[in-house]
């Protein structure tokens, strides 16, 4: 079960939401901002947040799914028309690497050879074929439950 939201009263994103510190927003719906990142991989990188204070996207209500990634998908055919990128690359982190603890997605404009070489993921395998399969089941019974919840 998602952990509950922590509370948004000293979140960065909260409180550019709320005209307490300067931002370069690009978009403000009822239910979302987005707004330019204040480091940027490359220039037009904006962090799409939902207005209300959630931590993760399992935190994230179910109904606000949909709405919020209509928005990164604007906001990605916009990196091309607006920014003339060849295209963008979208993502998000839950708890690790989250410089900020209040959910936002990352839409940031690419190029051909723009530089970005991607993440170094470590990598490992699993023991054994039965162990995948315990991983998978066990993942299984996690959705499981969330639905039931």
């Amino acid at each position: 079960m998602p952990r509950s939201s922590d509370s948004g009263a000293d979140c960065v994103f909260c409180q550019i939401m709320a005209g307490e510190r300067p931002a370069h927003l690009v978009m403000e719906t009822a239910e979302a901002v987005a707004f330019l990142d204040a480091r940027p991989l490359f220039k037009g990188h904006t962090l799409l947040v939902p207005r209300e204070h959630h931590r993760t996207l399992p935190d994230l209500p179910p109904e606000l799914v949909g709405p919020l990634f209509a928005h990164a998908r604007r906001l990605a055919a916009a990196m091309e028309t607006g920014l003339g990128a060849a295209g963008s690359f979208v993502a998000l982190n839950n708890r690790i690497s989250q410089s900020v603890p209040h959910l936002h997605i990352h839409v940031v404009p690419r190029n051909p050879k723009d530089g970005l070489r991607g993440f170094f993921w470590p990598r490992t395998k699993y023991a054994s074929g039965e162990e995948a399969a315990e991983y998978a089941s066990r993942l299984r019974k996690a959705l499981q439950d969330l639905n039931r919840a």
